[in-house]
């Protein structure tokens, strides 16, 4: 090797790092520890020594003049230009690999060079410095990487190069979109490479979600920065690219929730050895007959009940409820149990319905279908003539319903004496007529034990067409009040008499609580909304616990819920729990174990909820969009500080507006009529536009 100098003085070439990369230059002169150097720009710098690379040279004649010094640097620069191109680094590193774990430019311009001169050293000082994926500059050596350590910083250069190829083609993209949607500007081309188009289609997914992360965070940052802020921006934006439908539901998406069946695939097979199973083990179904009372559209019936005169006690009753049993064969733990605690709970919205549990499962093997014989777990009650609980005795047992019937086929059997079917051919003076007078002797009771009953039934609504041809429909749902009652207060019944044997037995379950007493004069049946309003703010919110405490609302001392095991996962849990009991004298999950994963549950739960409350809300505030210049009956609930708040009946949502849009003297169970102006369902938005007193 031959040119180089030791020690950089005036007319040596020399280089330096600018910007992260090597420039030439020319030593002018130098004081101490500091150079005077012309550059190829021919700009003078002053430089301290210890920023010149460490391959300087040649050294040439100091006297020459400006121009021939310009002259010099720029035929070094573009000879070591030439040479660095022809570096295959990938082969010096392999070269190297084994050999050293650092080296100067020298020793490895000498693997690829015989006898290499200065340019040749500052060639590969180039090339090494150009890939950090494989060298690590540490003057005067590079030390060499690992083969770990290559691959992770190639995957990490990939990463940028990707986000800065996707963020440049999508800014432009996103921003016509925008204009699109908001606008009504022409909807633009996609992106043509299709690995920026589906990173694109998938940051819009998770944004949508709310789970994006790392890298693709800082895309979605970038990417949305021109556009004006939106709470929703990824779902306006997904919309109108077409990844989403119009009126798409992003609860789901946020709340991490599968609809419909597709997530149940991989439990296909295990779904059919259940159903080889129940075929081996069938029994004798109980006498009944059994009934079972549910909305038309449901096709998961998880309860049904039989109902006679006890002969053991004067104008007392025995009551058997069946409650379908996917706990039978439940093993907490496997694939299936924690996909199904994922879900939580079954979620019934206008535009359908989707199961917590498997449509094989919840629809099929365990629902209580008329003719079918289920297995079952059976609450066998006594009470009094006065609705007191004297017994209850839980078993696994087999059941044959005889009716699917529904709540508005039951009222008629009780208000009209229409029959049902065989075995309810007098239903005035029969078993469904019984029912009826044991569940309001229930209701009596509880509302003695300070119970609150909020009469305030959801509308129906219906959806019609698809996309932004959407309309959206709401009526009065048909008044069910008795056969209403006799489920509810069934329920009721059997998730204390469940909560009783629980606690009688110290097995681990989960409880429904509302521990914060209500006033006295909270108790009764209210149906007036101003009433309801006034009721339902004094109440606290209910929890899911493993003690058992009292439920202050529905007026019970313990409150085990257990009879939606098709549809809640509280519920389907305690009732693995109770038929582990029965079968093999202990719970399957110990208390520890139950305590451990009650945080996750009650998140879940809580997800399902959201999803349930909110997307209701978002089509009734839809129905009222589309019917903008339309006024609706509303009733003044609360008129305390300085807006007042009313019921709009007709779609059971409360609005609030300035106290003086509606009158001076305000006064709760005034009737107004309301219109409504900017109704934004996306945003949970709505105005009051003006209110005149009926």
């Amino acid at each position: 090797m031959t040119d180089t100098v030791a020690y950089p003085g005036p007319g040596c070439v020399v280089e330096f790092l600018h910007s992260d990369r090597p420039q030439a230059a020319w030593v002018l002169d130098e004081s101490g520890s500091r150079l005077r150097v012309l550059t190829l720009s021919q700009r003078e710098m002053k430089l301290p020594a210890g920023r010149i690379l460490p391959w300087a040279g040649p050294g040439c004649d100091p006297s020459l003049s400006r121009a021939e010094a310009l002259e010099t640097i720029t035929r070094h620069d573009a000879r070591r230009a030439e040479l660095a191109a022809s570096v295959d680094v990938d082969e010096i590193w392999s070269l190297a690999q084994g050999e050293v774990d650092r080296a100067d430019a020298a020793w490895f311009a000498q693997l690829l060079w015989d006898n290499p001169d200065v340019d040749h050293v500052a060639a590969m000082g180039r090339a090494l410095i150009s890939h950090k994926t494989h060298f690590k500059f540490q003057p005067p050596h590079f030390d060499v990487h690992t083969e770990e350590k290559v691959q992770a910083r190639l995957a990490e250069l990939e990463t940028v190069r990707r986000r800065e190829r996707v963020t440049a083609a999508g800014q432009a993209f996103f921003q016509d979109l925008w204009a699109h949607r908001m606008k009504g500007r022409a909807k633009p081309g996609e992106p043509e490479d299709p690995e920026v188009r589906d990173a694109l289609a998938g940051i819009l997914r998770g944004a949508i979600a709310d789970r994006l992360q790392g890298p693709e965070l800082v895309m979605w940052n970038t990417l949305r920065k021109p556009l004006p802020d939106h709470p929703l921006q990824g779902l306006i934006l997904a919309m109108a690219w077409g990844l989403v439908p119009e009126h798409h539901d992003w609860h789901l998406d946020n709340e991490g929730y599968d609809w419909g069946d597709a997530w149940s695939a991989p439990f296909a097979s295990l779904a059919e050895a259940r159903a080889r199973d129940l075929d081996a083990e069938t029994g004798e179904p109980e006498p009944g007959p059994w009934l079972s009372i549910d909305s038309a559209t449901t096709q998961d019936i998880d309860d049904a009940f039989a109902i006679k005169r006890d002969g053991h006690g004067e104008g007392g009753y025995r009551l058997r409820l069946a409650l379908a049993c996917p706990g039978l064969h439940w093993e907490f733990g496997s694939d299936l149990d924690l996909a199904v605690r994922e879900r939580a709970s079954s979620v019934y919205l206008p535009e359908g319905s989707s199961h917590m549990l498997p449509e094989a499962y919840g629809l099929g093997l365990y629902s209580l279908r008329a003719g079918a014989v289920v297995p079952a777990l059976v609450m066998d009650m006594r009470l009094d003539a006065g609705g007191v609980l004297e017994s209850m005795e839980p078993r696994l047992s087999w059941v044959r319903v005889e009716d699917n019937t529904t709540y508005e086929k039951a009222e008629a059997a009780l208000t009209e004496g229409e029959a049902l079917g065989p075995g309810h051919e007098n239903d005035l003076n029969g078993p469904l007529a019984m029912a009826l007078d044991l569940a309001r002797t229930l209701r009596r009771r509880r509302i003695e034990m300070g119970a609150v009953v909020v009469d305030r039934p959801e509308p129906k609504i219906t959806l019609s067409g698809e996309g932004a041809r959407t309309r959206v429909d709401i009526e009065p749902q048909p008044e069910c009040e008795a056969a209403q009652a006799v489920v509810s207060e069934f329920m009721i019944l059997a998730n204390c008499a469940a909560a009783d044997w629980a606690v009688e037995r110290d097995v681990p379950v989960l409880f429904r609580t509302q521990s914060s007493p209500l006033p006295r004069d909270a108790a009764g049946i209210w149906t007036a909304p101003e009433d309801a309003f006034r009721v339902v703010k004094m109440m606290s919110a209910a929890i899911t616990e493993p003690h058992p405490r009292p439920h202050a609302t529905i007026g019970v001392d313990a409150y085990c819920p257990v009879t939606s095991p098709l549809r809640r996962y509280t519920d389907l849990l305690n009732q693995v729990q109770m038929l582990s009991v029965l079968r093999f004298g202990s719970p399957a999950m110990d208390r520890d174990k139950l305590e451990s994963i009650l945080p996750h549950v009650n998140s879940r739960l809580d997800a399902a909820t959201r999803i349930q409350r909110y997307r209701p809300r978002y089509w009734k505030l839809e129905y009222c969009r589309q019917r903008k210049n339309e006024s609706h009956a509303g009733v003044l609930v609360d008129a305390e500080g300085p807006l007042a708040t009313v019921a709009l009946t007709d779609v059971q949502i409360f609005v609030r507006a300035p106290r003086a849009m509606f009158g001076d003297k305000l006064v709760p169970g005034q009737r107004f009529q309301v219109r409504l102006h900017r109704v934004n369902p996306m945003l949970n938005e709505i105005r009051v536009a003006e209110a005149w007193e009926e």
